[in-house]
This record gives C-alpha cells, structure tokens and sequence, in this order.
C-alpha cells in the first residue's frame, strides 16, 4: 500500500494538540432519540449544552440534517457554524473522519467504511456512511479511503506511535468478517501512521446492549500524554465492569507504548451508580471526556465521583479547565461526550 497517509507523512495526532474546530452532529428524528425511552428534545438539550461548552474554547462547526438548521437556535445560545447535510444519526466520533497531520502544514482524514457499528439491527447509516467524506470536503482535507470498517470511538492515540484498541470491535464479524489482528494492525499502521497496537479485549458490559457498540475503547481507556493512560475501574463487585477493569488494568500495566516505555496508568473509578432506573448495568464512564483547546470536557453523573475525576483530571491536564457537563441523557442513547465530538487538529 504506497498511496496511504502514513506512506505520504500522515499520522493522527494526540486529541491535546491545538485544534482549528470541533465538529458535531445535531440529534435528528431516528429510533435513537425516538425509543420508549429516549426522548430527542432531551438529546437536543444534552447535545447543546456540549457544544455551548466547546464553543467557549473553540469553532464548533455542526452537522445537522437537511432542512433542520432552525432547531439548533432553541438550544445553543452561543454562536455556532451549522452546515446541512443527510444524516441518520448524531455520533460525529463514528461517523466522521479521522483527521491527520504531516507536520508540514497540510491536513488529511481516514475515511473508514461505517456501517452503523457492525450493522446492528435498530442502526441506519445509509446517509452517515457518506458523512465523513462530507465532513472532509468541507474541512479541505485530503482524503484516503480505508477498506478497514472502523469508527473513531474505537481508536485512541497517544500522538507518538501507540493506539489502542478492543478486540470485540476491531475483530467484530459484523464489521471485519474473517480479518486477523495482522491485518487490523497493518491497516492502522497504513491510515493513523502508529507503530504499535495495544489491544484490550472487550469494553464495558452495558456496551454489548442495544444501543452499544460492542466495545469502544475511548470508554474504557485513553491517553492522557504520552506514556501515561487513564483506565476505567468499577470499585464495586456487584457490578460486572469491576471485572473489566480489573483485566485492563493488568494488561496496561504490563504493556509498553511505541517508544518502549512502560505505560503509568491512572484508575479513574466509576460512579458511585450501578444501575440506570431499572433499565440494567450502567456504563457510566469519566474516560469518555474531551479535551478541547483550553479546557477537558468531562461527563457528570450528579454523582459524589464527579468532583473527585474533575480533581484527577485538573492534575492530568494542568493549565486547562475542567468542565463537567451532565451526560446522563447522551449515555442513555449510547454513548457519552467523546462519542459526540471530532476534533480537527490545526496545521
């Protein structure tokens, strides 16, 4: 593979690099937001409040389904850019690009194939297929086509040669049938130009559930520099994450990044909250956070943890604020704020 982004000086910088926007999409009318449960105009105050947040610090330019522009005005006071494409749903992580960078001013994007997270039952992504090669034209960024089904929920890198992954995603029947992990590793080699793979094996339970996506890793683990990773923990044994946890934690603390180096690996412990009305195990997760320019978006739970991961977390990213914004509504349609956010590095 000659005409790839990493053949060509392209690699995926860390999420703490500088940005030039944040991109996002806004909730539209689907099962998502529309189920017994789910409500949209509570996804739409949730969404809002993220993008308010971002947009204090950095652009925000929103992705929002053709002829649904004037819904945005009800719940975003603070200026955003809006731009109307077909969307199915509002997971810009996923459905977006991956952005790239070469070091010498010039901006590219992974556009991997989506297929509505290993094309689950209740998913539709006859329109989200094509968002990330809208997103890319409307950045200006060159594009390089990967044969890889992926989504951005499921990588996390440490801008130095590392990424991890979960096997159950990577290795989904649904996504990469009969793929090997040398053949997943040779393709995030080619497209986020990384030197090594630091495979998990499953996310959390709940992310097996409708609605989940079979593993994301950015909900069980990140990078917060290089060499140092933030590890999802569920203290309680009641719940079936305090197993989870307790494996990933065993194998990061055995592992090594690209540059050699034995990986520190910081616990961040769940919500005190084990289950979600009746509804089963929650997911409830502080890695899912954002860092923006200026400051870490990071989830709350109205819990007692959330003040004691946004200390964590101001010692993890000095000189940056830490702004807790309630994810409860965004968790309950299946993901969290990373999920919901794309960030575009500036070159």
């Amino acid at each position: 593979m000659t005409n790839t982004p990493a053949a060509e000086g392209f690699s995926m910088p860390a999420e703490w690099v500088e940005h030039e926007r944040t991109w996002m999409a806004w909730p539209t009318s689907n099962a998502t937001f529309e189920g017994a449960n789910h409500d949209l105009h509570h996804a739409r105050v949730a969404w809002g409040k993220v993008a308010e947040t971002i947009a204090h610090y950095e652009p925000v330019t929103m992705v929002v389904n053709v002829g649904e522009a004037d819904t945005i005005a009800p719940y975003v006071d603070t200026p955003l850019t809006v731009v109307e494409r077909p969307l199915d749903d509002a997971w810009i992580r996923d459905s977006g690009p991956t952005f790239l960078t070469d070091g010498a001013g010039n901006l590219a994007a992974a556009d991997w194939i989506f297929n509505g997270w290993g094309a689950q039952d209740w998913a539709t992504w006859e329109r989200d297929q094509h968002t990330a090669e809208q997103v890319i034209e409307l950045s200006g960024a060159k594009r390089y086509a990967s044969r890889m089904v992926n989504e951005g929920g499921g990588i996390h890198v440490d801008g130095e040669g590392t990424v991890m992954i979960t096997e159950t995603v990577q290795l989904d029947k649904g996504r990469n049938p009969g793929w090997t992990k040398d053949d997943v590793e040779a393709e995030l080699r080619a497209y986020l130009g990384i030197e090594k793979v630091i495979w998990l094996p499953r996310g959390l339970t709940r992310d097996y559930d409708v609605n989940g996506t079979r593993g994301h890793v950015d909900i069980i683990a990140s990078f917060a520099r290089p060499g140092v990773v933030l590890c999802h923990t569920q203290p309680d044994p009641a719940h079936p994450d305090h197993e989870v946890g307790k494996e990933n934690l065993k194998l990061l603390r055995s592992a090594t990044d690209a540059r050699g180096r034995a990986l520190e690996v910081v616990e961040i412990p769940a919500p005190t909250v084990l289950e979600d009305d009746g509804h089963g195990w929650v997911d409830y997760s502080y890695i899912n956070h954002y860092v923006a320019n200026g400051a870490v978006v990071l989830c709350g739970f109205d819990d007692p943890r959330d003040e004691e991961n946004a200390a964590t977390f101001a010692k993890l990213y000095p000189g940056r604020e830490i702004e807790l914004v309630d994810a409860r509504e965004i968790f309950a349609n299946g993901g969290g704020i990373h999920c919901i956010t794309q960030q575009q590095p500036r070159v």
